[in-house]
């Protein structure tokens, strides 16, 4: 087996680690205030990056104030290219993000790597109109490389109280083989998970040193699972749709 991937992981998780510390605490902190003031964990991106907002949900070690934000319009089951054309369309991501329900007290991650489509860019701007705290999770390498499809001419990254930048490259693929025109193995959803990840843990770890217990789930496929998370499950479900 050929490492390569790996290894361009390895160092991408690295410099994840090097640069992004502040901003992962800095997130964390606003997701734990959030969650003791009652509030909710938004999640939003389009494409592939609705992989991202599933990714905190419903699971084995993760909270369940935990809302992902699933228009699927915009995810690829009905149809790749048509998700491609709608998440350029203006007012679109305002209108998904308003019908979610996040308000004041809450956190809305907004998922795009390019972060140039009019769906992520409007849904941050609806959340912030809405008195939500913002968060991009991007590749600031590939963003500051395009201009924005935004009417406002504006990036993800631009319009967001914070960024979380994935360390990817330009164009996510990021393995070039002889006789080959297109890089291949994106770096993105790897990356975006181990971000969501790390916020989420510093997240919980925060309540905890503040006496408040966070509502994290058991697996349910363990033995004392269901019983665990009946509790849970009954608490959020009148607030977090899908659950």
């Amino acid at each position: 087996m050929d490492k390569t991937y790996l290894n361009i992981i390895r160092g991408q998780l690295d410099k994840l680690e090097q640069t992004q510390e502040q901003a992962i605490d800095a997130v964390a902190k606003v997701c734990a205030d959030a969650i003791q003031a009652g509030g909710l964990l938004y999640f939003f991106g389009t494409g592939h990056a609705h992989m991202l907002c599933e990714e905190p949900f419903y699971r084995a070690g993760g909270m369940a104030c935990v809302s992902p934000i699933l228009e699927p319009s915009l995810m690829l089951h009905q149809g790749g290219a048509k998700s491609s054309a709608l998440e350029r369309l203006p007012e679109l991501g305002s209108t998904v993000v308003a019908e979610s329900g996040v308000g004041e007290k809450d956190v809305l991650f907004l998922i795009s790597n390019s972060g140039r489509n009019s769906v992520p860019i409007d849904g941050a701007l609806e959340g912030k109109k809405r008195g939500a705290t913002t968060v991009a999770i991007t590749s600031m390498a590939h963003s500051s490389a395009v201009t924005s499809r935004h009417p406002s001419g504006k990036r993800l990254f631009e319009v967001c109280d914070y960024v979380l930048d994935n360390c990817g490259v330009y164009g996510d693929a990021c393995i070039e083989l002889p006789g080959l025109t297109q890089a291949i193995s994106p770096t993105s959803t790897v990356l975006g998970a181990a971000l969501i990840n790390l916020v989420m843990t510093e997240t919980v770890r925060l309540l905890l040193e503040r006496s408040v217990m966070p509502p994290v789930f058991a697996s349910a496929n363990t033995d004392e699972g269901d019983k665990a998370n009946k509790a849970v499950i009954a608490e959020y479900k009148k607030r977090i749709r899908i659950l």
